[in-house]
């Protein structure tokens, strides 16, 4: 079969479910052949068409040229042409990002909206031209930078409104079909340079592997198919140990220690878990050290923290006011949390608050980091002028707390020990002293 019927084929193996009578295909046109490729074989196929062509403004005139050189194939094809300019270096800068990744997110951004919008009255689909050699290149990228299964299953035929027909094809196949065609198209000199990961894959590693292997990409293409079928069934496995494991309040997810040290494979789930927050695969180990390390140590990513907190490690949001969990470290002066404000300020004032909104505490005693959480039964402290331990629940009936209002309460601990019931009562264990040398003052501000 030639490209073209093999296109065919792939189609109704895949995306049988759309047809030249009830879809309209947007094509994301850079420009190059393989995307020049794409266009005449839909073109071909008979579908209705249009094609969306971004300018990043990167490469000075060759983008300009980029541009015009994709409005004239619109015209050549009879289709509409859409195109929007972006100020990709203001806007990676902006959001202190590489300019790959700005891009890349500019583009799908806008894809998005078009579709959402100007063609919105119609099926859409967004059409991009990735084939077989950018699979490969994505799973060795994904090898290398270190990955769990879903990154060896590679690029996938769909993603919701995103399809890329072209994966069944090789580089060299597409380059044949232009040259047979007479198709022209223009060449991106940024994909020369391999400054660029993926690029010095593409113009280094694969030919150094070629050489060795001859029939490299042929195996690791077959091999992806594999580990996409593979992945079905580990996730079923997975989804069965998420479900043992992870209880979600809020939107922190709780996991008991003891569990999660019985499970097998413990590097493997715990990776699982802890990736869709922000955590890499090199931080797999540090996670799992939590399980048998004391209480208030934790991990951080770029938006989470697993904190240990006796029993239980607790995935929470970094200082969102909405997390249930928050750590305090040392130094730190203000923390924002669902009730208000929490203001941390060390003094040698050893004069004891007379104030529920206030606690001054012996620093002495105290241990960092303290940890800021909504009260749970079982919780027990040593209310101020008594030398018995009392349950919170019962100390917060003695109190006449109503039921809305226990749903509000918070403590602060240090090394699994209650220091306040924030608002209501201090730790005796931490009271000032006639000995006291340094306080820790902590006050509550709240919006009413």
């Amino acid at each position: 079969m030639n490209l073209q019927e093999k296109f065919q084929q792939y189609w109704k193996e895949h995306f049988y479910q759309l047809s030249s009578a009830n879809c309209h295909l947007v094509l994301a046109v850079s420009g190059g052949v393989d995307s020049v490729v794409l266009a005449d074989l839909v073109f071909n196929a008979g579908f209705q068409l249009s094609i969306a062509h971004c300018n990043f403004q990167l490469r000075g005139e060759e983008s300009e040229r980029d541009e015009g050189f994709v409005r004239s194939l619109g015209e050549k094809y009879g289709v509409e042409v859409f195109v929007k300019r972006f100020d990709t270096l203001q806007f990676a800068e902006q959001n202190k990002i590489g300019i790959q990744e700005a891009a890349r997110s500019l583009r799908y951004n806008w894809f998005t909206d078009l579709l959402n919008s100007k063609l919105k009255t119609q099926n859409c689909k967004l059409l991009t031209a990735h084939h077989a050699d950018d699979n490969i290149e994505t799973v060795l990228f994904n090898i290398f930078r270190g990955t769990g299964m879903s990154g060896l299953h590679g690029i996938l035929p769909q993603q919701g409104n995103i399809i890329r027909p072209l994966l069944f094809a090789k580089r060299e196949d597409i380059l044949a079909y232009a040259k047979e065609n007479q198709l022209s198209w223009v060449e991106d000199s940024s994909n020369e340079s391999t400054k660029y990961s993926r690029n010095y894959i593409r113009h280094e590693v694969l030919p150094m592997l070629k050489q060795i292997f001859p029939s490299v990409t042929d195996n690791i293409s077959n091999s992806i198919e594999r580990w996409r079928e593979g992945e079905a069934l580990y996730n079923q496995a997975l989804a069965q140990h998420k479900k043992k494991l992870c209880e979600f309040k809020g939107n922190e997810v709780h996991i008991p220690v003891l569990k999660l040290q019985r499970s097998i494979p413990l590097k493997t789930i715990t990776f699982e878990i802890i990736k869709d927050f922000g955590f890499s695969s090199a931080q797999t180990e540090d996670v799992v050290g939590l399980l048998e390390s004391e209480s208030g140590k934790y991990v951080s990513s770029a938006t989470h923290r697993i904190i240990r907190n006796r029993n239980w490690l607790i995935i929470a949001p970094n200082q969102s006011t909405e997390a249930h969990t928050i750590l305090i470290e040392k130094g730190e002066k203000k923390i924002c949390f669902s009730e208000g404000i929490l203001n941390i300020e060390p003094s040698f004032d050893c004069r004891p608050s007379t104030v529920d909104q206030i606690a001054t505490l012996d620093l002495a005693d105290i241990k960092f980091p303290l940890l800021l959480r909504k009260w749970k039964q079982g919780d027990y402290f040593y209310p101020l002028g008594m030398k018995k331990k009392k349950k919170l629940s019962r100390f917060l009936i003695d109190q006449k707390v109503s039921i809305n209002d226990k749903e509000k309460v918070w403590v602060i601990e240090s090394n699994k020990k209650i220091l306040w019931v924030v608002g209501y009562r201090i730790d005796d264990r931490f009271k000032i002293t006639p000995s006291t040398k340094e306080v820790l003052k902590l006050s509550l501000q709240t919006s009413s």
